[in-house]
């Protein structure tokens, strides 16, 4: 999950860490009150959407009166705007964060996630901060330094300091730097975070270490103790589809080819979209129905994936382990006739059961293709796509 900037500086404050004065508003007016009520002689106009790159995009400006805080806020509310991780279409700006002006001396880098190799959390740090970590790791990757954190004791005063050092914080600024790291690491393992990200972490003219920026995500998985965060969730900013699926607990991620996959377990989604990929072919999403899918949890699941107007096949995956394939087969067949399906269908079932299952199938009297593997399933479902993208009612 994820929550805008202002919702991230909201939490760490709460953990002493210091950033900018700020005011979340929802409308221009809004915005010019905000800028009222923080004073000073200079303000940032920010864009709240899930992504990075805001400003190269034009949604972070810089305003030096009330009339142009106005300007500002009228030209970056409700645009669509378009950064590297939002892809070609965009994302609506529907919230705007007015924050107060910062002299910046210096920028740093401090990010936080989880290394799963490691099973520990991995503090990085750099000293070119405002610049896409990507671009610094891919051309100058000595200047990321890595620090992985021991679960039980904490991010350590030592590992703090060595962490601040690399980077080049002037030693009078030490202690703030090292304080705010630990900070930030508390709040990044108390809230069950996944990802914490301060680009960039600046040094004033006043010589404060402060957040200038802050983007946070949470692990879904933990959020059902941190309600408080699940608040915080804006659902403008989400896939309509990928709402709905969470209401019927199905996993699923929209993506943009045409052959949507009906799976149960991330491995095997995972595998089967790279299978789909091998052949030639293109995934339109991730589905993940989980080990105890019902008809009713099938049925959702095409209805999601037929609502994609790019859907040309549905290929269905399953290993049935807990989940019987008889069970499966007859979830497919019931949900096949409660949505009309009108796309090719390609199913390969495997597992307890399994015979069962395939003569459900080939008993339902539903033009169904089954597979005997993923390979065949991948190439059949491919091979349905290009069938139906050369017919002329194409």
């Amino acid at each position: 999950m994820k929550i805008h900037e202002y919702q991230a500086k909201e939490i760490l404050q709460k953990y002493g860490v210091v950033t900018p004065k700020g005011i979340a508003c929802f409308s221009v007016d809004e915005a010019v009150s905000a800028a009222q009520q923080l004073g000073g002689k200079v303000w940032v106009v920010k864009a709240q959407i899930y992504a990075g790159g805001r400003g190269k995009g034009g949604g972070v400006k810089v305003a030096k009166s009330l009339d142009e805080v106005r300007q500002r806020a009228s030209e970056i509310l409700n645009m669509r705007l378009v950064t590297h991780q939002t892809g070609p279409e965009g994302q609506i700006v529907h919230r705007l964060f007015i924050e107060q002006g910062v002299p910046i001396e210096k920028e740093f880098y401090v990010g936080m996630v989880v290394d799963r190799s490691r099973q520990r959390v991995c503090l990085i740090t750099s000293s070119e901060g405002g610049m896409e970590i990507e671009k610094v790791a891919a051309e100058t990757p000595e200047k990321i330094h890595k620090v992985y954190v021991d679960p039980i004791a904490g991010l350590s005063q030592q590992q703090a300091v060595e962490a601040t050092q690399k980077i080049g914080i002037p030693a009078q600024n030490l202690p703030q730097a090292v304080t705010l790291l630990q900070s930030l690491y508390e709040a990044f393992d108390e809230s069950d975070a996944s990802l914490l990200e301060i680009n960039p972490l600046t040094l004033t003219a006043e010589q404060q270490v402060m957040a200038l920026d802050a983007k946070m995500n949470f692990d879904d998985n933990a959020l059902f103790r941190h309600p408080e965060i699940v608040a915080l969730r804006d659902l403008d900013e989400e896939d309509p589809l990928e709402i709905e699926a969470s209401k019927h607990e199905l996993s699923y991620i929209s993506l943009d080819g045409n052959i949507g996959c009906l799976v149960n377990g991330a491995g095997l989604a995972m595998a089967t979209m790279d299978i789909i990929k091998l052949y030639g072919g293109n995934p339109a999403n991730f589905l993940d129905v989980g080990g105890g899918a019902t008809a009713e949890k099938v049925t959702e699941a095409f209805k999601l994936m037929l609502s994609n107007p790019k859907l040309q096949a549905i290929l269905v995956n399953i290993f049935g382990g807990i989940m019987k394939c008889d069970v499966i087969a007859q979830g497919i067949v019931m949900a096949a006739r409660d949505v009309h399906l009108a796309v090719p269908l390609i199913v390969r079932l495997e597992g307890t059961h399994v015979e069962i299952g395939k003569k459900i199938l080939a008993d339902s009297g539903l033009p169904i293709i089954s597979a005997d593997n993923m390979a065949d399933a991948a190439q059949k479902a491919v091979n349905a796509t290009k069938a139906k993208s050369s017919s002329p009612q194409s």
